[in-house]
């Protein structure tokens, strides 16, 4: 205990044991089943109303005489005192304290309470306000005035102020003290709406000569030029049109070089408009593009446009727009010769302009700038200038000779070697085609297939030569195709089509053949499906079944031996004959169904034998059998794919990634019957194992 005290010497004479609080013992809920009855939050709640007691009111004080109203008064006077001693800071005290003394019509104390609160915070404009507001409501006119003077004094940055004040001395007709007071507060430079609400007050008293003579103050003041624009329309509303003029002239004299010159130019451009001035107008748009740089004189340019439009001609528009336009795009190419986007953007203003010989130089200066490496990248955007080009002269100056020489040029001058473009050759070939001269047309694509061989060269040639009905072509074209590239599924199946189109089935079926011996093929599934599909309805079954049966020696796909099931239930012989139709109907489902029945058989061999771990693929494979099955009605046997049907079991493994186990996912396992059988011989001889150990040891 003396340790205690000797450690703590605030305790005094006690000890810590006494000063400590002890709390009572949490008890210790031991049947923790819930109750028969539940008690809900709303109940609780419900009953916790019912159960308040009423609240407490004080009394209603009448006071019947003055010595009441003096004792009331200064209770009421000693408790807001109280309260202000301790928050002195509290501003609603004091609005409180001055609003109770009012309402006791005792303006001289109330008076007081706000001269104290300002001496607490000067600066807080809402108590000027309220303390002004104050003596106006009781009609204290030179009081408010006094009030007003101080905060304008002590706050002229604050506009509120210098608005009430006005206010009052315009409600009560001094118009020369209001004027007075506007005077004082433009020595402190305002902001535009001030010097713009002695405008608009001297303007109500019909003052023209002061608005003009504050106006003129007001832009020395505020140089900008939503300023000047007010003064010149304000002037404009006067009918004093030299005035404005002399104000617009002024401004562009002060303003030129401002960042919103072009509001200013537009609005001067837009009086000279309605003053019928269309000269002047047009000169100040002109000196405005002249000197505003271009990205700042979009809407300039829009407003010129419009002008032009309705008072001048397109050679005006040229002069101005084209022309400044025009430099820009020539100093963006002089800077830098291989920017095509700035080309194509000058080559589009030239066509809008229309004159041919400018744009024809555009065209050949911009196809001057071959790109300096031969990267197809490079390359890409470089090509259509000259696509551009051949489109313009054949379309827009219909100048045939001149685009079959930019035709001719462009494909010189193309490294076909390391880039090479199937759209110039194609649309090369189209534009002889068009011209009716097929030599030429089979030329250049003949040189395209011989320098630059592509899939759409190809294609266009065949379908043109095919359109022409020169199926010799069409095959030559077709062996050139695949000499060039003999892993192309699309040619092979294309070309067997074609000769089935001519009923020439043996070169279908060669073409195919040759097809599916080819070491290696893009897309092998679609020519194999291709390949069958053309057997089907030639049908040729037995020719099928080979085919189904050599593909299933090189992949033994899930989808293979579905598609071949497929086929050998729907493959219904026609030669069979027999004098009762519905008995040779019978027999022919049967007999598709049992070779259905054998290609499943063989499918699921090979999944339980040679590829155990295919389980989701054997599962399906069982589920399509089902319902080959179920399509045979009464000759199919569901109980017969049922019993081989797995369980569907939900696992866990866990996921590994570079740090380590990474938690644990969730799969599905399938569980067929035959595991089923092994796992509960498993569990036997364990159980024999164990017995035959029991009955050792007991022996023992």
């Amino acid at each position: 205990m003396a340790s205690a005290r000797d450690s703590d010497p605030t305790l005094g004479y006690l000890t810590r044991k006494e000063t400590e609080v002890k709390l009572p013992r949490p008890t210790r809920v031991k049947n923790k089943t819930p109750a028969q009855i539940q008690i809900t939050a709303e109940q609780i709640l419900r009953e916790a109303r019912e159960r308040q007691e009423a609240e407490i009111r004080p009394p209603k004080q009448k006071i019947t005489d003055s010595t009441e109203l003096g004792d009331y008064r200064l209770r009421k006077r000693k408790e807001f005192e109280d309260l202000i001693r301790r928050v002195r800071w509290n501003k609603s005290v004091w609005v409180k304290y001055a609003k109770w003394e009012e309402s006791q019509k005792d303006f001289t104390r109330a008076r007081s309470v706000w001269e104290r609160a300002l001496e607490v915070d000067y600066r807080d404009h809402t108590m000027w306000l309220k303390y002004a507001d104050f003596e106006m409501k009781n009609k204290f006119v030179n009081h408010a005035r006094n009030v007003w003077d101080r905060a304008v004094m002590l706050l002229p940055r604050v506009d509120q102020l210098w608005y009430k004040y006005i206010h009052m001395e315009e409600m009560l007709g001094n118009v020369a003290g209001a004027r007075q007071i506007f005077e004082r507060w433009m020595s402190w430079q305002p902001d535009q709406q001030g010097w713009l609400s002695y405008i608009k007050f001297e303007l109500r008293y019909n003052e023209v000569e002061r608005a003009r003579e504050i106006f003129g103050r007001f832009v020395d003041c505020h140089p900008k030029v939503g300023a000047w624009i007010r003064y010149a329309k304000f002037e404009m509303k006067n009918g004093e049109i030299a005035r404005t003029r002399s104000c617009y002239e002024l401004a562009v004299e002060k303003l030129g070089d401002d960042e919103e010159a072009e509001e200013l130019f537009v609005a001067f451009a837009e009086f000279e408009e309605k003053c019928k001035e269309t000269e002047r107008a047009r000169c100040i748009y002109k000196y405005a593009l002249d000197h505003i740089p271009k990205g700042r004189a979009e809407e300039l340019y829009k407003k010129f446009v419009a002008f032009e439009k309705q008072y001048g001609d397109r050679e005006g528009i040229e002069d101005a727009i084209v022309g400044k336009r025009r430099f820009q795009y020539e100093d963006e190419v002089r800077k830098n010769p291989l920017n095509y986007d700035a080309w194509f953007d000058y080559i589009r203003l030239e066509e809008s302009a229309g004159n041919k010989e400018r744009i024809e130089d555009v065209y050949e200066r911009s196809i001057a700038n071959i790109p300096p490496a031969q990267e197809k990248r490079y390359w890409q955007r470089y090509i259509y200038l000259w696509i551009n080009y051949v489109l313009y002269e054949e379309l827009d100056a219909q100048d045939v000779d001149r685009t079959r020489n930019i035709y001719n040029l462009c494909l010189k001058i193309i490294p076909h070697d390391k880039v090479s473009f199937a759209k110039i050759w194609l649309i090369a070939a189209q534009f002889e085609i068009r011209q009716l001269d097929l030599d030429r047309a089979r030329l250049i694509l003949g040189s395209a297939i011989g320098k630059a061989p592509k899939d759409k060269i190809f294609k266009k040639y065949i379908e043109v030569e095919l359109q022409l009905g020169n199926i010799d072509r069409c095959r030559k074209l077709y062996q050139k195709y695949l000499e060039w590239s003999p892993e192309h599924c699309y040619a092979w199946s294309k070309f067997a089509e074609l000769e089935r189109s001519l009923a020439e089935t043996e070169r279908a079926r060669s073409i195919f053949e040759l097809a599916i011996d080819q070491p290696a093929l893009d897309m092998p599934e679609l020519l194999w499906k291709a390949y069958i599909d053309f057997e089907i309805s030639e049908g040729e079954y037995e020719r099928t079944r080979a085919l189904y049966e050599r593909l299933l020696n090189r992949t033994k796909h899930l989808k293979v031996w579905i598609s071949y099931a497929k086929f050998e239930a729907s493959a219904v012989e026609d030669g069979f004959q027999d004098s009762n139709v519905q008995e040779s109907d019978y027999e022919q489902k049967r007999k598709c169904l049992q070779r259905a029945r054998g290609v499943f058989e063989r499918a699921l061999s090979y999944f339980r034998t040679s590829a155990p771990e295919l389980k989701e693929e054997r599962a399906m494979l069982l589920e399509e059998w089902l319902n080959i099955e179920s399509s045979f009605d009464e000759l199919g046997d569901v109980d017969l794919v049922r019993v081989k049907l797995p369980k569907k079991l939900k696992k866990r493994r866990h996921i590994e990634n570079e740090d380590g186990p990474a938690g644990y996912e969730e799969y599905i396992d399938y569980l067929f019957p035959e595991e089923t059988q092994t796992t509960n011989l498993k569990i036997l001889e364990a159980a024999y194992k164990w017995k035959k150990q029991k009955i050792v040891s007991d022996e023992d």
